[in-house]
């Protein structure tokens, strides 16, 4: 795909189950083959694989989307400014023609390597030529001749212009040569005229560059002497003002440019973060670096404002609560579903397919279906499988006909029985042992906010009711610390048997148990709620859970 197409995400809900997975993957694969041109899309997870999913990907050999936390909009969504980085060892003045040219304020500089070594800014060159009185900053710059030689636009007539200036003042020899030998001192660069005397006396006390004004001519004479005396020859057309104006110009950015503290950003950083590092700093630029710390380019506060959200398609939920982070600061563009209407709000009216159906997965079948698209075996593999993961192979209540149906027709594409594949995907999911409790508790969880209450429900399906007992062992200590980290009221865990169509709940949260009751009427019992016969988080719980709460 061409490196400037328009990307286009197509994620699932956190703590992703199969199905927002599968739906994520065949989405975008559906998109980008009835896509524009210049438009890519690209599937993403909200959150950690559980291990069925990780066993259907890898029995399909789909890599396994990646992941994103934060749909914000990051440094690598607005316009970075290409300004190329200067060399350390180039002159002021070069420095700021440059700034006019590009008609910036601020240069970064780096190195061959394309690391970030300083910044040079209008205001440092402001500094270097107003408010510098020192006669020996050219010295103590180490200033190159190549550099005094362009910013005066001379000619170099003896000496070395890749030498350095690195000892002595710079002196303008107004006076006759007899004042001259008293302030001239060894090592100094001398700026004079035409007169041969004066040109002679700096010479014969040992300066280490005369510079002649005014394109005067020089003698074979002075030329030799200065061979013999090391000394650097330099001819510039200027007068002598011009040239004691514009040397300061000809020091190294490297002298004045700032090295340390410099607020830098990265391509991965969010805006919300830029804007509020950039309201503390009056800097108007800033650089950009990549992931090994190599210069991008440089952004302003301007930059902002032309800030590009970034777009995504949402499967199998509608809930912000459910939503990868920073949701609002992002622009949906569409939304694939099969529950309830949640609480997601979008700035423009978006695409919106929502059906009553056992598994968004099946509803991305049939618009394959819609559009003619041939589903590659992959595709059907990973759309079985998520139809089988969230109808419980088809045993939850929220099966429908269309949900088998598109199933079995996706199990023979794929080449898989659909019991015998279910039972090993099952098997797969329901390998707890190695687990932490709080991998177990995130495999699939949502939280909820219904009449006032926040509390949030988890699913773990298994095969036995001994797994499930080690489940509840493994969890039951860490409800509580789940429920502050959330900040919720109560957490609810639904211990889903799936061959016996029954869950188990275990809870915690003041109210958690009451709402159990007034929902099922049950008593805890041997450290269980047992719901007969629900094995729908979507259909059977929250449901019986809204309605218990607007009864109170």
């Amino acid at each position: 795909m061409p490196g400037k197409s328009k990307k286009v995400w197509v994620v699932g809900h956190k703590n992703p189950d199969t199905d927002s997975i599968c739906a994520a993957v065949a989405y975008a694969d559906l998109k980008n083959k009835t896509a524009e041109e210049g438009i890519v899309y690209e599937a993403k997870r909200a959150g950690e694989l559980n291990e069925e999913t990780k066993y259907v990907l890898k029995h399909f050999h789909v890599k396994a989307p990646k992941l994103i936390v934060d749909a914000g909009a990051q440094v690598k969504d607005i316009e970075i400014r290409k300004t190329e980085g200067i060399r350390s060892k180039i002159s002021m003045k070069k420095a700021w023609e440059m700034m006019k040219q590009l008609r910036v304020a601020t240069l970064p500089v780096t190195n061959e390597h394309g690391h970030l070594e300083g910044l040079i800014t209008t205001g440092d060159i402001a500094t270097s030529y107003m408010d510098i009185y020192d006669n020996k900053v050219l010295s103590r710059a180490k200033t190159q001749y190549k550099n005094i030689i362009e910013t005066l636009e001379g000619t170099i007539l003896v000496g070395n212009e890749h030498a350095y200036f690195q000892d002595g003042k710079v002196m303008v020899a107004a006076a006759n040569p007899d004042m001259m030998e008293e302030y001239i001192e060894d090592n100094d660069l001398v700026i004079l005229g035409n007169r041969y005397e004066s040109q002679l006396c700096a010479l014969e006390m040992n300066a280490s560059c005369v510079i002649v004004c005014s394109g005067s001519k020089i003698t074979r004479t002075i030329q030799k002497l200065a061979e013999e005396r090391d000394c650097v020859l330099i001819s510039t057309p200027y007068d002598t003002y011009t040239a004691a104006r514009l040397i300061n110009q000809s020091i190294p950015i490297k002298f004045f440019m700032r090295r340390d503290q410099l607020i830098t950003f990265e391509r991965e950083d969010y805006i919300d973060d830029v804007k509020e590092t950039m309201l503390k700093e009056k800097h108007r630029d800033f650089p950009v670096l990549d992931e090994k710390g190599r210069y991008v380019g440089m952004i302003s506060r301007r930059n902002l404002l032309n800030m590009k959200k970034k777009q995504l398609i949402l499967v199998d939920h509608n809930e912000k609560s459910q939503a990868v982070d920073n949701i609002d600061g992002a622009e949906i563009l569409e939304i694939i579903d099969h529950h309830r209407l949640g609480s997601l709000e979008t700035m423009a009216p978006v695409f919106f397919r929502n059906q009553p159906l056992g598994c968004t997965a099946t509803i991305v079948y049939q618009m394959y279906q819609e559009k003619g698209i041939k589903i590659e075996k992959e595709i059907a593999g990973l759309l079985c499988s998520a139809i089988l993961s969230d109808t419980l192979m088809y045993r939850s209540p929220t099966c429908t006909a269309i949900d088998k149906m598109a199933s079995e027709e996706l199990a023979k594409i794929a080449g898989i029985k659909t019991e015998e594949y279910a039972k090993a995907m099952f098997q797969a999911g329901s390998d707890f042992a190695s687990k932490s409790a709080e991998e177990i508790f995130y495999q699939d969880f949502k939280a909820f906010c219904l009449n006032g209450a926040d509390f949030g429900v988890g699913q773990i399906s298994a095969m036995s009711q001994e797994e499930l007992n080690q489940v509840r062992d493994k969890l039951l200590p860490y409800l509580t610390q789940a429920m502050n980290e959330r900040k919720i009221d109560m957490v609810f865990i639904m211990l889903t048997n799936i061959l016996e169509e029954n869950t188990y709940m275990i809870c915690a949260g003041e109210g958690a148990s009451d709402l159990i009751f007034r929902a099922y009427h049950v008593h805890e019992e041997q450290g269980y709620y047992l719901l007969r016969g629900v094995v729908s988080r979507k259909k059977q719980l929250i449901p019986m859970f809204m309605s218990a709460l607007q009864e109170q």
